[in-house]
């Protein structure tokens, strides 16, 4: 018999990498092995790590929860008898040193918002919003989520690990041939539920009361990890919260690519619960591991969405904020609103990166400090104080927080929460993509389209191939300005905006538009991912060669 577990691995292993926020990965290559490696070299590096900045100790706790898929907690048949992620996490955890503390199902910010609170590192398993047949986990630092800087030295301890763990001899290993625990199947820990209880209190403490009362609201619950907590929240609030949706069977909600058949479900399920409870003010929902947020306002029986960064343009100027700090991908109603006089400079697409430009923020004094993506996950640098109640701070993406404050300004206003919108300045958002789009080619493709040359002589080139997929004859005007700080942003001279970007976290190529009407900025999403001749699949014939 071959001496390593290396040797006596029976399949090519997959190393799992960070993508846009996390690892992730198809669940077919999450071996428990793979996972191990990674948790424990993560862990590693955060034993190196000064404990102010985020560091942990041996013997101390490390606190773990997951989303619903199935896959984070027992094995798959279909995903080639992989899974049990959760049971794998715990093993590394231990073999570190540390001891796993299991929080149940919960949302990663109240794992986050649990682990800051006690300076206690955490690890969420989870596949966010992607595709059902893919799953990862998110490690926080014992202060705050792992940033882009520290990618290089954890990936250096994790090839460490990786080198140690395969040299193992494989009689003594904890893993088999197909990389799994030796010992099958192995039940969950026991959850604790104070994470669960901690996030609750976080939100009744700052909005006191019930400034909810009035607000009938459909909860849609599909597979979410908050669908009930949600729903309790709202109720402790004073709204009437009205359960709809729910499903044992995965769905993966993107906050950010909300598509006409979701659309269709969830004015059907409004009709459905007008007939029995009365008109509602919104439809509230949040992605799988409920960090981002899904916000449609009601009038006259009819739904709308409002996309996550308008979203957070409203939870900003309820919160008076004097720094805010999005990604380039957002809504550009941002650089027309008031916001603009204490917007930071736009990062890169990614909470580390939000996180970043927090950081930088608070280092220049500002006291207020928030922050958002295009999804709707909403940040909060700083504690907030209002009207005598205090708002913990939580550097990671949000999905309570945004709708809370939204349903609250609205009774507050005594106005439908659709009029808060109508307010700002009307720009409009759509977003799209095409899946199982391999990220290698899409970066391909762009790579031919961003200039290259510091003194820009490439860029007329570059305008005229672009024209040839943004033409005339489909809307745009003359393109004015790109900017490549994360994929492709072009602005057209009559008003238009299309932003490229391949995902971090999966094989899609996503187009983001912004436009002056509703109208024309579903056109140009959809004129981007059209099959089978739309502007992405055009790239992929002509450039991709």
């Amino acid at each position: 018999m071959k001496q390593t577990l290396r040797e006596n691995l029976a399949y090519q292993p997959v190393e799992l990498q960070f993508g846009t926020s996390g690892r992730r990965g198809r669940v077919v290559d999450l071996t428990q092995l793979e996972i191990f490696i990674n948790v424990l070299g993560e862990l590693e590096w955060l034993k190196t790590v000064p404990k102010p900045e985020g560091g942990i100790q041996p013997g101390e706790d490390v606190f773990v929860a997951s989303d619903l898929r199935p896959s984070s907690v027992r094995f798959v048949e279909e995903m080639g008898g992989r899974g049990e992620i959760v049971q794998a996490v715990c093993e590394a955890i231990r073999h570190a040193g540390c001891t796993p503390v299991f929080q149940g199902f919960i949302p990663t910010p109240a794992l986050a918002y649990y682990g800051f609170g006690r300076r206690r590192a955490s690890i969420m398993v989870t596949g966010s919003h992607i595709p059902f047949d893919r799953n990862g986990y998110k490690l926080n630092t014992s202060v705050g989520e792992l940033l882009k800087e520290h990618e290089a030295p954890v990936q250096q301890q994790v090839a460490r690990v990786r080198a140690a763990v395969y040299a193992e001899p494989f009689e003594r290993s904890l893993f088999n041939g197909r990389g799994m625990l030796r010992c099958g199947h192995q039940p969950l820990p026991e959850a604790s539920g104070e994470a669960r209880a901690a996030y609750r209190r976080r939100y009744l403490d700052f909005f006191r009361g019930q400034p909810l009362r009035g607000q009938r609201v459909l909860v849609y619950q599909h597979s979410a990890v908050a669908r009930d907590l949600l729903v309790e929240v709202l109720e402790s609030l004073g709204a009437e919260a009205i359960p709809a949706g729910r499903s044992e069977t995965f769905i993966p909600v993107d906050t950010e690519n909300i598509g006409a058949e979701l659309l269709a479900e969830l004015q059907r399920l409004v009709a459905e619960a007008e007939l029995r409870h009365g008109p509602f003010s919104a439809v509230v929902s949040t992605d799988g591991d409920s960090d981002r947020p899904l916000f449609l306002s009601v009038t006259g029986g009819r739904v709308r969405f409002h996309p996550g960064d308008l979203l957070g343009m409203v939870v900003a100027l309820e919160l008076e904020a004097d720094a805010v700090v999005v990604p380039i991908s957002c809504n550009d109603a941002i650089d027309r609103s008031p916001l603009a006089a204490v917007l930071e400079p736009k990062t890169r697409i990614g909470s580390p990166y939000v996180i970043a430009g927090m950081q930088r923020a608070l280092a220049r004094g500002r006291r207020r400090v928030v922050g958002w993506e295009a999804n709707g996950g909403f940040l909060t640098a700083s504690p907030i104080e209002r009207n005598g109640a205090l708002l913990d701070a939580l550097p990671t993406r949000d999905a309570f927080l945004p709708i809370l404050v939204v349903l609250e300004a609205a009774a507050r206003q005594g106005v439908p929460p659709a009029a808060l919108f109508d307010r700002l300045p009307q720009r409009y958002g759509r977003s799209a993509l095409l899946r199982e789009f391999p990220r290698a080619k899409a970066l391909r493709i762009l790579e031919r389209l961003t200039p290259q040359a510091s003194d820009g002589s490439d860029l007329p080139g570059i305008v005229q191939s672009l024209k040839q997929f943004f033409r005339d004859e489909d809307g745009f005007g003359a393109i004015e300005r790109l900017d490549s700080t994360d994929g492709l942003r072009i602005w057209f001279s009559n008003g238009d905006i299309a932003h490229l970007r391949p995902s971090g976290n999966a094989d899609e190529f996503r187009i983001y538009a912004v436009a002056g009407s509703q109208q024309r900025a579903d056109e140009i999403a959809s004129l981007g991912v059209r099959e089978p001749d739309g502007i992405l699949r055009r790239m992929e014939r002509e450039l991709d060669v």
